[in-house]
């Protein structure tokens, strides 16, 4: 059984977490796509911690990390590695890679769609086959996920192209006013230690996602697609296709074999901008309104809006809430929250007995 991975990059997450503010989600998605070996596209202005998100991950993951922030004047061999000089002499152009994006593991990219056509060409390459081609050099990449990262979608229909092989998209706003507190003090916190073999714990649940049956959830599925395409999503059958992918790294992170409606949320994900993702939600509602999973409670929340996602990312929040010295104010936060997502009827046991905890916390 595969548990231990589980918990390892639980852990993973948690700690890349505990130093992010309102940021929570873009750990849990790179996690979700480095598990289902696809590539995510965060969206959002300028210093909202895009990049911050991606590192706290990467750090927690361990392995060999890769960022650079692209420009209109930027050179191939600042990402990919200058032409081996002594080689070139030879006649042969090979390059120099040791350092470079071929040879990362985890990899952001700020800016993607300001890299040069020569840039974007390679990156194809890289993204689709974890294959570098350059000149006479041909290298099998040990790349697990790229975040590109993007203030805003491109209009120009050879670089919404590019963005069609980022499988996944993400979009965030600055830190709502009512945490400012929370980011102010998290800014000073300390960075926790990585985990260790978290990474291989990746690789090792990436192998058991390809063995997830699937089946259970294909008719579900295809229903979802359906709707999707008829309110005016428009989905190509290659991310159709790979979305499965995310559905069954989904059920692994969640301690299982076999996919289930509970791991549909992902589908919101791939839906290309910000208004069909909020659309998907809606016209997929009652497909998605049973998601949950253990291990992304908050992207879970985030895209399902469904009553066992959230109880599940309430119960995580107040536990954090409930450790060591309580703050009173965060307790009668979480305890608004919980009040205003459920009713005293519909509130699930578990979420019930984690309320009256917080409760007991108010008491002198």
């Amino acid at each position: 059984m595969f548990s231990g991975d589980v918990t390892a990059v639980r852990e993973a997450v948690a700690a890349a977490q505990s130093g992010l503010v309102d940021r929570e989600l873009i750990a849990e998605v790179v996690v979700l796509c480095a598990v289902a070996g696809e590539h995510a596209l965060v969206v959002g202005a300028p210093g909202t911690a895009k990049s911050a998100a991606v590192r706290a991950v990467a750090r927690q993951l361990g392995g060999a990390y890769f960022e650079y922030v692209l420009g209109r004047f930027t050179e191939p061999n600042e990402l990919f590695g200058p032409v081996d000089l002594r080689r070139l002499k030879d006649g042969v152009v090979e390059i120099e890679t040791a350092g470079m994006l071929p040879e990362a593991e985890v990899a952001f990219l700020d800016e993607v769609f300001l890299g040069s056509t020569a840039i974007l060409n390679t990156l194809l390459g890289l993204l689709n086959e974890r294959v570098f081609r350059r000149g006479a050099t041909r290298l099998a990449s040990p790349l697990r996920v790229c975040v590109g990262a993007t203030n805003t979608l491109p209009d120009d229909p050879v670089l919404a192209a590019f963005a069609d092989r980022f499988l996944v998209r993400v979009f965030v706003d600055p830190v709502a006013d009512a945490l400012l507190e929370e980011l102010l003090e998290t800014a000073w916190s300390p960075v926790e230690s990585p985990v260790a073999g978290a990474l291989a714990a990746v690789d090792r649940l990436t192998e058991q996602a390809r063995a997830v049956d699937l089946r259970p959830v294909v008719p579900a599925a295809a229903t979802a697609v359906r709707r999707l395409r008829h309110a005016g999503v428009v989905l190509s059958d290659r991310r159709v296709v790979r979305a499965q992918r995310l559905v069954a790294a989904a059920a692994v992170l969640d301690g299982r074999t076999t996919a289930s409606v509970e791991d549909l949320w992902v589908l919101p994900l791939i839906a290309p901008s910000r208004e069909t993702q909020a659309l998907a939600r809606d016209v997929l509602g009652d497909l998605i309104d049973k998601a949950r999973n253990a291990s992304l409670v908050h992207a879970a929340e985030e895209f399902s809006r469904g009553p066992q996602a959230r109880a599940e990312r309430l119960t995580l929040t107040a536990e954090k809430v409930l450790d060591g010295a309580p703050d009173r104010l965060r307790v009668e936060a979480t305890l608004r929250e919980i009040d205003a997502g459920f009713t005293a009827e519909d509130l699930p046991a578990g979420l019930r007995d984690t309320r009256a905890r917080l409760i007991a916390a108010l008491q002198p």
